[in-house]
């Protein structure tokens, strides 16, 4: 056992939360949903739930984290730095990740900075390009209960992947409920369904 993994579960031990959380497989990989995502302790606790299982996962951060000699840290706990000036490559660099064997669970808080309207869509787009599944993550102040939920393949119909999504979040609560974002991508299709050629909703 690694001593993060004794570390967290120490944590888990005598934390206020009560963890409840699906298992996933040590030598599996995919995107780990964090939301919703109202305060920073959501995600450090999103890094305790993996840290739980031994997962070995990675998490995004601002290129501006990794400068100096705080870099080998944020590099040690599982970072990669993104510059947000020229995010093009990100994807590009996770498919390559993935294609040359590397095993690891991609932490997101899609609601990225917790302020506007929707969620960002880079985990989705990310998750469809490398065939990722998507584990749903969650804290729930109501109930003082965190951990992980399904894990859903994405169909590529957004709207219907994102019903899912919304439904599972729908009852669940930060600790800052005045910021929570509804599970919405910002460039997700909204209203009823465009008619067939037939006149009738599309399927």
């Amino acid at each position: 056992m690694s001593t993060r993994t004794t570390l967290a579960r120490a944590y888990w031990a005598v934390s206020r939360w009560t963890l409840r959380t699906e298992r996933l497989p040590r030598d599996g990989a995919g995107v780990l949903l964090g939301a919703p995502h109202t305060s920073n302790w959501d995600f450090v606790l999103m890094l305790a739930i993996g840290a739980e299982q031994d997962l070995p996962f990675r998490w995004l951060g601002k290129h501006t984290l990794f400068r100096g000699i705080g870099g080998p840290v944020m590099r040690a706990l599982g970072g990669i730095p993104v510059d947000r000036r020229d995010p093009a490559g990100l994807v590009d660099d996770l498919v390559a990740r993935i294609a040359s064997g590397e095993r690891f669970y991609l932490v997101v808080t899609p609601e990225g900075t917790r302020s506007g309207s929707g969620w960002k869509s880079g985990f989705y787009r990310i998750a469809r390009a490398t065939g990722l599944p998507v584990t749903l993550g969650y804290v729930d102040r109501t109930t003082m209960t965190t951990g992980l939920g399904p894990t859903i393949t994405l169909t590529g119909d957004v709207r219907a992947d994102m019903d899912v999504v919304r439904a599972f979040y729908a009852d669940k609560s930060g600790l800052v409920p005045a910021r929570r974002t509804e599970p919405r991508l910002r460039d997700e299709p909204s209203g009823p369904p465009a008619p067939d050629a037939d006149g009738a909703p599309a399927a």
